[in-house]
């Protein structure tokens, strides 16, 4: 027998949601997780199921959100909305099922809409199952599931998250607490409260004719307190579905027309830009603008460390992305996040939750503070006039504390940034790629101090930001290898430490804090995509740079994976496998475009699109055997890339186009 105990999937197929409530949901329908009041924490869902049960005797509740009994599922984004359509069809039953999930804006409304049709040729009896298990706030303690007759609902609470489940329709049987078991059979037996998480209702229909359809919408709604949850309930039933449903296209449809065009005419490209632009709002927190990288799929941490938080180092491709697409507000809102994030120090750590408290961190990554000095930057750059002074004032007192605290990380033997850990968190040392972000950083805040009349902080900045760049350039390039090194003064283990001094590598011991010995490896040789980023994004090196040209045809030759394609990350990736990535590859397609590559360029975008999920959303990875999304759907991140490759290869086929006019014309 099935049990909504089992096992979630890491893997979802899209994402609905309104900056408030965020929920992952399969291609069959089913909802798996939810979060409310904020998109990052806490997830409340255990299970959300839906199912159907013919009339008579014996017979068995069929959960049509499932690929069990049967049941096939069609499933899509409705155009240009977040609206996710599923259609679902069974051999064995005359039902055919319309599903439309969605949050509606600007409420704490969850719409599971059902249309169920008879699709047989006699009139049919059945009942429509909802079935919810709540464990609020992700603690398995002290909930209460009552039944509350006034609002013909399902209420869920702890604390203060209270849940409430009803229909416009009237229930005809109910049960909390302890309901699976009941809700397989009809057995429903009107427990009206207990200290459980779960509950069910049940909806019956007689004789529905053939070709005739009923309409079962279930909401949920939330609140901190019970009045607020029924209230939102109250007010999702007093309007049809029909009313939720334009409502909620139109919002999601505005928020597209207000953002820049694809700017390459190709219907499979307007498509996931359109996506993107949609997706990237969903990720994105409403009343605190922080912008998360996926949300959370693995919530017991036991395949990784986590996803539903914010990293400044992508939230800067992030809302680079955002202001090329016009949605420049967005980006606003984040930068203004960034001032509850920074520490007194004038540092940034790895990650934080919305609210700008730390999350669970490996260690300070210096990457992510130069990065947001850097977008910053970025974003001054792309915002209109009358908004630049504005901005830069709400800022500008993060951006010297980040500035002093970065020129006083850094090495004063060979320039670069002290050790901290890389940016895919795995090992510590100078990094090539942390020290371009340094370098951009230095810059960016050298930019933004020259506009605020700051001459020595500029000075200070961009010295040290040269220093940085001479150091890359020398102390961190492989001749004999045509490529960076990863990095310098790696830690390794003892064992490394040894097998490096075997092979007559340059190792070295020094003592640490309280006098533990650390072992460092001089150089790291291993290939990694992210060594493009000393020429794009942050410029170091021109993009026909020698070291350039040769890092990259390095990153392609040693990281394209056999058969399937793609980039991954570095030589001998083991993370869920060793697969390629979607942001990687896009990354080394922004080189090839900065580089004037363009025909490489486009078929490193084409890959990235043959390889979104059917949904249409772009994960973190694909996998390397058969192609199909492998970790992380969505990753906010790869979509941040695929918008700034298309608007760079825009930007390089405008510039030879206008190239070869002006030289018709001569």
């Amino acid at each position: 027998m099935t049990s909504y105990l089992d096992n979630k999937p890491y893997l979802v197929d899209a994402v609905i949601g309104n900056s408030r409530f965020l929920a992952s949901v399969l291609e069959t329908g089913r909802v798996v997780r939810v979060w409310w009041p904020h998109v990052d924490f806490p997830q409340h869902a255990d299970a959300l199921r839906a199912g159907v049960r013919l009339a008579g005797e014996g017979r068995r509740t069929s959960w049509f959100d499932a690929k069990e009994d049967g049941w096939r599922h069609r499933s899509s984004y409705r155009p240009r909305s977040n609206v996710f359509a599923v259609e679902a069809e069974n051999d064995a039953l005359p039902l055919r099922i319309s599903s439309s999930y969605y949050a509606v804006p600007g409420e704490d409304l969850l719409v599971f809409d059902h249309a169920i049709t008879n699709a047989g040729d006699a009139p049919v009896s059945f009942s429509f199952v909802f079935f919810s298990a709540m464990q609020t706030a992700e603690n398995p303690f002290y909930h209460t599931t009552m039944f509350r007759e006034e609002a013909d609902a399902i209420v869920h609470f702890r604390h203060r998250y209270y849940f409430s489940a009803g229909s416009a329709n009237v229930c005809t049987k109910f049960q909390s607490g302890y309901a699976w078991d009941n809700a397989q059979t009809g057995g429903l037996n009107g427990s009206e409260i207990q200290m459980a998480t779960d509950g069910a209702m049940e909806w019956s229909f007689a004789d529905v004719a053939p070709g005739e359809s009923v309409r079962v919408p279930v909401y949920l709604t939330a609140g901190s307190t019970l009045k607020a949850a029924l209230g939102a309930l109250d007010r999702a039933k007093a309007s049809s579905p029909d009313d939720w449903l334009a409502l909620t296209d139109r919002y999601w449809a505005d928020h597209v027309a207000a953002a820049n065009a694809c700017p390459i005419d190709r219907p499979d490209l307007r498509e996931l830009y359109e996506r993107s632009v949609l997706v990237m709002k969903l990720m994105s927190d409403e009343e605190t603008g922080s912008i998360i990288a996926a949300p959370e799929f693995d919530e017991r941490f036991s395949r990784c460390g986590g996803y539903a938080y914010c990293w400044g180092r992508d939230a800067a491709f992030i809302t680079t992305a955002l202001d090329k697409a016009g949605l420049t507000d967005m980006s606003t809102r984040f930068y203004e996040w960034t001032l509850t994030a920074q520490d007194a120090d004038g540092s940034w750590q790895q990650r934080h939750y919305h609210d700008g408290s730390l999350a669970p961190s490996w260690g300070l990554q210096i990457d992510e503070g130069a990065s947001i000095l850097w977008g910053m930057h970025q974003h001054y750059l792309a915002l209109a006039d009358e908004a630049k002074a504005p901005f830069l004032g709400s800022v500008w007192e993060a951006v010297r504390k980040g500035t002093d605290y970065l020129l006083g990380f850094l090495d004063p033997e060979n320039g670069l940034p002290r050790a901290s850990r890389d940016l895919w968190e795995e090992r510590e040392g100078q990094h090539t790629y942390s020290s371009a972000a340094a370098y951009a950083g230095l810059n960016a805040a050298a930019s933004l101090a020259e506009l605020v009349g700051d001459p020595t902080l500029a000075g200070r900045a961009r010295e040290a930001a040269e220093r940085i760049a001479e150091s890359i350039r020398t102390l961190c390039w492989n001749e004999e290898g045509g490529v960076f090194y990863r990095g310098v003064n790696l830690t390794v283990t003892p064992e490394g430490y040894a097998r490096a001094e075997a092979e007559g590598l340059v190792v070295s011991r020094l003592f640490g804090n309280k006098g533990y010995v650390r072992h460092r490896l001089a150089r790291d040789p291993i290939v990694d995509v992210s060594l493009l980023g000393c020429a794009v994004p942050f410029g170091v090196v021109p993009p026909d740079h020698d070291q350039a040209v040769r890092t990259a045809e390095a990153v392609e030759r040693t990281l394209t994976v056999p058969g399937v394609g793609g980039i991954k990350r570095y030589e001998n990736d083991a993370y869920i496998g060793g697969n390629p990535w979607i942001l990687t590859t896009l990354w080394l397609a922004q080189y090839r475009a900065a580089n004037r590559q363009q025909e490489e360029a486009r078929r490193l975008l084409d890959w990235a699109v043959a390889h979104r999920a059917p949904s249409g959303l772009l994960p973190e990875q694909v996998d390397r055997e058969t192609g199909a999304p492998a970790w992380v759907v969505p990753l906010t991140w790869s979509h941040a890339m695929f918008i700034l490759t298309v608007h760079m290869i825009a930007e390089l086929e405008a510039s030879e186009g206008a190239s070869a006019e002006a030289s018709a014309t001569r």
